[in-house]
């Protein structure tokens, strides 16, 4: 019964640390997304601006 408990702790404690690894992943991928969305809309502005000014 010892060792019931013990894998089921061990396999617990695994099990929440790769969760908080792929929130972490998600947290920075979101950073990165939101980031890249804001470069590309400032780019997107900055080539209507070019055809604006002519």
């Amino acid at each position: 019964m010892k060792k019931i408990n013990l894998l089921l702790f061990a396999l617990v404690m695994i099990t929440l640390s790769g969760c908080s690894v792929i929130t972490g992943i998600f947290k920075a991928g979101a950073v990165v997304g939101i980031i890249s969305v804001i470069v590309v809309i400032v780019i997107i502005i900055w080539i209507v601006s070019l055809f604006r000014s002519k």
